[in-house]
């Protein structure tokens, strides 16, 4: 049951499962969320780890950059039922578009720029 527990706490958060769709759709960094979702870095950060403990988030990491992406569901059957039904979920959300149209402008080197 604990598993079970972990990953519906995970999801009762809106930011997370903001990130959650955004990383079903692309690979990102935490100064990517923290830009497309205009939250400080730490918060950021302690969401990701939260996704990633409940078998939600992925993270690979290349040089310096820590890349975040949807998990494939293999560490939990809940974690993989979670992800397979939120992929056809929220698409209509105002929120969740609005941040699917801002995706494709958000970029690591134009943010590190600024």
């Amino acid at each position: 049951m604990k598993k079970f527990i972990k990953v519906m706490k995970a999801l009762s958060d809106p930011t997370r499962v903001k990130m959650l769709k955004m990383l079903q759709h692309r690979t990102l960094c935490v100064c990517e969320l923290q830009d497309a979702l205009q939250v400080a870095q730490s918060t950021t950060s302690k969401h990701l780890k939260v996704l990633e403990a409940a078998g939600l988030v992925a993270f690979r990491k290349d040089g310096l950059w820590v890349n975040y992406t949807a998990a494939d569901g293999s560490d939990s059957p809940y974690a993989a039922s979670m992800l397979g039904s939120l992929r056809h979920w929220l698409e209509d959300d105002p929120e969740i578009r609005a941040l699917m149209n801002k995706l494709p402008h958000i970029n690591r080197e134009t943010i590190l720029q600024r």
